[in-house]
């Protein structure tokens, strides 16, 4: 499925004093970004992405995010209402210029084996890395305050599928 909806920004065009740039979705793209994420409901939803650049070929992206989200309860099936507060950082390396340019270890951001992100042009999707965080940051499995799930009981010992070959067999 495609993003609901993108941001595409000229990287060339980002002056040394960088660019902030707001998405808030209207109600229709929310409903579209909801379907996109799996979840009933996304009532709110702004990030500020902030942009920089370090020289012609390496940018940094820093944004915040703030969502309320309402999915089903995984044990009742009742709305649960949640929010999403994420700080995401990206470096980001414009490969075109990848045989001149060379990664430093302190472009790599503190904690992780990852380098930064290789982009292939200077217009990019700012939108896409808010959307990715945004849905892996959202519980795969919400529920309702207070609900516990207990499995169901077995009353009788299930049977072994060895069990159930020798009875179709019959008497030896």
């Amino acid at each position: 499925m495609d993003a609901p909806f993108s941001s595409i920004y000229d990287l060339s065009r980002l002056s040394d004093a960088g660019a902030e740039v707001t998405l808030a979705p209207n109600a229709e793209q929310r409903a579209q970004l909801a379907e996109f994420a799996d979840v009933q409901a996304i009532e709110q939803f702004e990030a500020r992405v902030i942009l920089h650049r370090h020289s012609a070929s390496r940018f940094a992206l820093d944004a915040t995010l703030k969502a309320d989200v309402v999915q089903k309860c995984v044990v009742t099936l009742e709305p649960v209402r949640s929010h999403v507060d994420l700080a995401i950082s990206r470096a980001l390396h414009l490969t075109k210029f990848a045989a001149s340019a060379r990664i430093s270890e302190h472009e790599l951001a503190p904690g992780t084996d990852e380098g930064p992100e290789e982009i292939q042009d200077t217009h990019y999707d700012i939108a896409a890395p808010v959307l990715e965080e945004f849905v892996l940051a959202i519980d795969p499995y919400p529920r309702a305050p207070g609900v516990i799930y207990e499995p169901p009981t077995e009353e009788e010992p299930a049977k072994s599928p060895f069990a159930a070959l020798k009875s179709l067999k019959g008497p030896a």
